[in-house]
């Protein structure tokens, strides 16, 4: 038999994943820049933490292949033990009480498409509290944008 089959771009996955997630909003900019030059630079956590919104720094603290685990502090004094899956142009990072999920794809006609989602979780459920989603990814996008003119 020939069944069909789909190659999905690492957005195209991101948004199927997030649209799983009750409250996630994937904000997405396509950004004049090579898509390896993208997926390395947020595959750095150094810049992953200087772009993220509220983010101070972000540390391997375990990996394993692309599973990883990272210890990440926020402006205001939090801190998060965030467990998932990072490689370059994915990103789905979990806590108890927080998401942030990131993928790029080179976007036909050149250029990189970038869509983020994140927030304060529910806990308990794989959910997203909705307030300031967007936002705060526009904020991200805006900063990585910035760090991509430099």
């Amino acid at each position: 038999m020939n069944w069909p089959q789909a190659e999905l771009t690492d957005v195209e996955r991101f948004r199927a994943l997030a649209a799983g997630v009750p409250g996630a909003t994937v904000t997405e900019r396509v950004l004049p820049a090579d898509p390896d030059d993208v997926k390395a630079m947020l595959a750095d956590l150094d810049v992953f933490a200087t772009v993220q919104a509220d983010f101070v720094s972000a540390t391997v603290e375990a990996q394993d292949g692309d599973r990883v685990v990272v210890r990440a502090k926020g402006a205001r004094g939090q801190r998060a033990r965030l467990v998932g899956q990072l490689r370059p142009g994915w990103c789905w990072l979990q806590s108890r009480f927080l998401i942030i999920g990131m993928a790029v794809a080179a976007e036909p006609g050149g250029g990189t498409r970038v869509a983020l989602t994140g927030g304060i979780r529910v806990p308990g459920r794989a959910a997203i509290v909705p307030i300031g989603v967007r936002r705060e990814s526009t904020k991200t996008l805006d900063r990585l944008e910035e760090l991509l003119r430099s």
